[in-house]
């Protein structure tokens, strides 16, 4: 593989704002928060690979997996099994706060926002001998991840793999996610980016361009109920879909399926087919309107690929370190049979679906 050319200038206005500021803060080394850069993944892309995930999205969906994700800065979680109720967190910052309940159980309260402010949460998860306090995200640099990734580049090289840019949503943080994938690429590894395509025209075709596969998530097809379940429209994400098929990028877009959110909880052969249709006109249109037919990237590319991902409720939990309600609580997980007759619908509709 060819390095890719050099990163392309980005106004500040395109930048996430921890990134914005002086010309000289903006030539110390790029960081961004990243809160897991998880090895040997199967999942995120061909062969092995190492994903890194970066914290910051501009969405909010009930169901999401990664609640962590969410907040562009280091958090704290709170487990209540291991609290002994000492108050040592309390007393490293105001934006903690200890109280009892009926039963005498420790409760603690943290105001993420007011600590991040504060710029303690080290401090506060150090304060606690119980490990019931835990640091979620850190500052690292294109160095450090750089370095992390290239651990692994056998295992890559053996495999068809790569490193694949996650989130949250990598969107946030282009200059680092583009300046991280040039390294890599220096190094004949590939990249792929998972993302939810919301962002400036710019700053995707900015990070696109340095790009070899994408994760592209298409949650619903109708503006109103994409707003109402993941809080932003879709105009710029269909768009962002049409740059990316049209970028010669292999892309594979991929739909969580969510009972009462893109398909009628009873999963009906009528709930299958409505889901179907929006879906495929969705993605179709699209397809179609980047020009794509028959060939694309000098690939027999006849239809576009689409995954399926059933619902399901392993990030329950998280909320609950978070001190947050989980939307999703008491919704039926769904199996790959459950999803299975929707992706033949799909498939029958021009859509290259599976689970």
């Amino acid at each position: 593989m060819q390095p890719h050319p050099g990163t392309k200038h980005c106004s500040i206005e395109s930048l996430s704002p921890a990134r914005r500021g002086s010309a000289s803060q903006r030539e110390l080394p790029l960081k961004a928060p990243v809160f897991n850069v998880q090895k040997f993944s199967l999942d995120d892309g061909p062969g092995i690979r190492t994903v890194v995930f970066l914290k910051g999205c501009p969405l909010r969906c009930a169901w999401c997996a990664n609640p962590e994700s969410q907040l562009a800065y280091s958090q704290l979680e709170w487990d209540g099994r291991s609290c002994r109720g000492c108050g040592c967190c309390a007393a490293a910052s105001r934006a903690v706060t200890l109280a009892f309940d009926e039963d005498g159980l420790p409760q603690v309260s943290v105001d993420h926002a007011a600590l991040a402010a504060e710029k303690r949460q080290p401090q506060v998860a150090g304060a606690c001998v119980w490990g019931a306090m835990s640091l979620v995200g850190a500052e690292k640099s294109v160095d450090e991840v750089v370095a992390q990734c290239l651990q692994d580049k056998p295992f890559y090289e053996q495999s068809g793999g790569g490193v694949t840019f996650s989130g949250g949503e990598a969107l946030l943080w282009p200059d680092f996610v583009r300046q991280a994938a040039d390294r890599l690429h220096a190094q004949g590894i590939s990249c792929a980016l998972e993302t939810t395509g919301h962002a400036a025209p710019e700053v995707f075709e900015q990070v696109l361009d340095a790009m070899d596969i994408l994760l592209f998530d298409v949650k619903h097809w109708d503006d109103a109920a994409h707003k109402a379940g993941a809080s932003v429209d879709l105009a710029r994400i269909k768009d962002n879909l049409r740059r990316a098929f049209a970028s010669g990028a292999q892309v594979l877009c991929r739909t969580p399926v969510i009972p009462g959110f893109n398909i009628d909880p009873s999963l009906s052969a009528s709930a299958v087919a409505a889901t179907a249709d929006g879906l495929a006109a969705h993605i179709l249109d699209a397809w179609q309107a980047a020009g794509c037919s028959g060939a694309h990237g000098g690939k027999a590319a006849e239809k576009p690929r689409l995954q399926l991902l059933p619902f399901h409720q392993f990030g329950e939990n998280k909320y609950k370190l978070l001190g947050r309600e989980y939307g999703m609580e008491g919704v039926a997980q769904l199996s790959a049979q459950d999803v299975e007759p929707l992706a033949e619908a799909l498939r029958e509709r021009g859509v290259d679906a599976f689970v």
